[in-house]
């Protein structure tokens, strides 16, 4: 009588890949999750192809960065690096994604890059935006991520795309991204210089309806998908999306969300894996077509 059903290939892996490292590095505030080395990001790309999910999310955390956050579109940056072995390792069985934004890669930790007076410049960012598409692209992203929240960053990065001839390569669009204090463990994961907020270029959380304008906007200047971030606090929003759009609509249940659950199992307060389930099965009833979701590997080993 089950309304709702959950599929491997509804499961998206974001994974962590840092520079300078020689062995896997745990994230305290997320157990299970780990920041990998090149080799390490490769096996465990495997695994999550053996486990037949639908794909896997880089992330790149850089030994240096500046204020323009030139790695990310070097071609031996740390993200394009792995993006290259995991697609030469898996490309074929699941589908490799890159997140498209510069947060990770500059010193002052916003997404894009900043005026003389320390504000996002939006549209000297999308120029940044543009050669990072560009460069993930050429390493073998097949979806890229653009989660930066930058006005018209869809359009800026379909037109260089289609410039190129890289006419395969798919746009997944952060429609609705809200400035999210569940993010907290993330900025550990990517070890993020961030100082203040990104109040002003992310979504306030009051506000519903922007998350839907926001969704239309992606959608017309040529998103393939769009994202709703985060998940379990927003489902009224995912919902919303869902019943617009003709196309994908996913969600990311955010770092956040996976610690919260990890933290109260831990303690012996809650069902672990029933919570797990219960927390997937939620999202995708409100109208998410996929997940990116820590447990990912996990879960789908439980469906099989």
């Amino acid at each position: 009588m089950a309304e709702t059903r959950l599929h491997p290939a509804e499961l998206i892996l974001p994974m962590f890949v840092r520079e300078g490292i020689r062995e896997p590095r745990p994230i305290e505030s997320m157990p299970g999750v780990v920041q990998h080395t090149l080799d390490s990001l490769k096996a465990g790309a495997a695994e999550a192809a053996e486990a037949g999910i639908g794909g896997v999310m880089l992330f790149g955390v850089p030994e240096r960065r500046d204020a323009i956050g030139s790695g990310a579109t070097d071609p031996d940056g740390i993200l394009n690096a792995g993006t290259r072995a995991v697609a030469a390792e898996v490309g074929d069985a699941l589908v490799v994604q890159t997140d498209l934004c510069l947060d990770e890669f500059t010193d002052h930790g916003h997404c894009g890059v900043l005026d003389a007076r320390g504000r996002v410049d939006n549209d000297a960012t999308l120029l940044r935006y543009r050669d990072m598409a560009l460069a993930q692209a050429e390493a073998g992203s097949q979806i890229l991520g653009l989660s930066g929240m930058m006005d018209g960053q869809v359009a800026a990065v379909r037109d260089a795309l289609d410039t190129e001839g890289l006419v395969d390569t798919a746009i997944l669009a952060y429609a609705a991204k809200y400035a999210s204090s569940f993010y907290g463990p993330f900025r550990e994961a990517v070890d993020s210089q961030l100082q203040g907020d990104r109040r002003s270029y992310q979504q306030d959380p009051a506000n519903r309806r922007e998350g839907l304008r926001e969704a239309t906007l992606d959608l017309e200047e040529g998103a393939d998908i769009l994202m709703v971030k985060p998940a379990m606090s927003y489902l009224d929003v995912l919902a919303d999306v869902a019943a617009v759009s003709d196309i994908p609509v996913w969600a990311y249940q955010i770092s956040g969300e996976y610690a919260m659950i990890e933290a109260a199992a831990a303690n012996g307060w809650i069902d672990r894996d029933r919570a797990v389930l219960e927390s997937l099965t939620s999202i995708r009833r409100a109208g998410a077509d996929a997940v990116l979701t820590y447990w990912a590997v996990e879960v789908a080993g439980w469906l099989k």
